[in-house]
């Protein structure tokens, strides 16, 4: 695992496959988050901009440890804002996970959707009107994803895709701070989709019971035999990425071809002999 991490974090950032190449950088007036966005905002139309707030995987503080991933995201034309500032990737000297300091919290995950939509309004902003806000996601990893789960009460939110993950049942052991409760997802509003490493992930039974507990708003369920690090370490955020993209893509902005991944009877994801899937009140 070690070597795995070490050959990671001397991969390059990467500018995603979309078509307004990524960034990812520390705002002055948000130093505790990691915000990754389309380089050049002069190519981007005003309020076209998505927002999506992120969780890392562990609560980790290191906004940078999905970095491939979230550039891939950002370059579809979305300000991704993760929780915790930049402490890998190249020229970075790693620390390991318990030398990196406090974990993160939702806490974390919803001041950066916060700070994106304050940007657009302030005069003098880089993201000044060039967000629409009725574009907001929550998204997370692992940990990362039961915070989002936790936020996808606020109504300003309009989708969730969360990655190898599941909320825990009651008097299950969790990592020391973190909370769950099976109850939260009485309170999804928003269409929900889940993307797993299948049997080997040790998030599989919980995201499966989530899946199975979910009857009152559209969900759908992804898995792929990874285990539970997913794609991430992978060149642009791999296969995993790329269907959170089509989802967001769907849900956000209403795009046809990438619905067509998910509905129909013939849906993308339903002849993909790479995915398990399966999905409820989407068609």
């Amino acid at each position: 695992m070690a070597a795995a991490m070490a050959k990671f974090n001397a991969m390059p950032d990467t500018p995603g496959t979309g078509p307004y190449p990524a960034i990812k950088e520390i705002a002055r007036n948000l130093p505790g988050n990691t915000v990754y966005r389309p380089a050049n905002l002069a190519a981007i139309q005003p309020g076209t901009l998505g927002v999506v707030g992120w969780g890392n995987g562990g609560c980790s503080p290191d906004g940078a440890s999905q970095r491939l991933h979230l550039a891939e995201l950002a370059s579809h034309g979305y300000v991704v804002v993760a929780a915790g500032q930049i402490l890998s990737g190249p020229g970075i000297e790693a620390r390991p996970p318990g030398e990196q300091g406090e974990r993160t919290s939702e806490k974390d995950v919803m001041a950066g959707i916060e700070w994106a939509l304050a940007e657009n309004q302030r005069e003098g902003s880089p993201l000044h009107g060039l967000i629409d806000p009725n574009k907001v996601a929550v998204s997370g990893f692992s940990c990362g994803g039961v915070q989002a789960l936790s936020l996808a009460r606020d109504p300003r939110i309009k989708a969730i895709v969360v990655h190898n993950t599941g909320l825990f049942p009651s008097g299950a052991p969790m990592m020391a701070g973190m909370t769950s409760d099976k109850a939260w997802l009485k309170a999804l509003h928003t269409p929900v989709l889940y993307i797993q490493g299948g049997k080997t992930d040790i998030a599989y039974e919980n995201g499966m019971d989530d899946f199975k507990r979910i009857d009152h708003v559209p969900a759908a369920i992804l898995n792929q035999d990874t285990g539970h690090g997913g794609n991430f370490m992978d060149e642009n955020g791999g296969p995993a990425a790329t269907a959170a993209v089509n989802w967001l893509e769907w849900q956000l902005r209403g795009d046809a071809e990438a619905a067509a991944m998910f509905k129909g009877p013939n849906c993308g994801y339903c002849t993909d002999s790479h995915w398990t899937y399966e999905r409820k009140k989407l068609d």
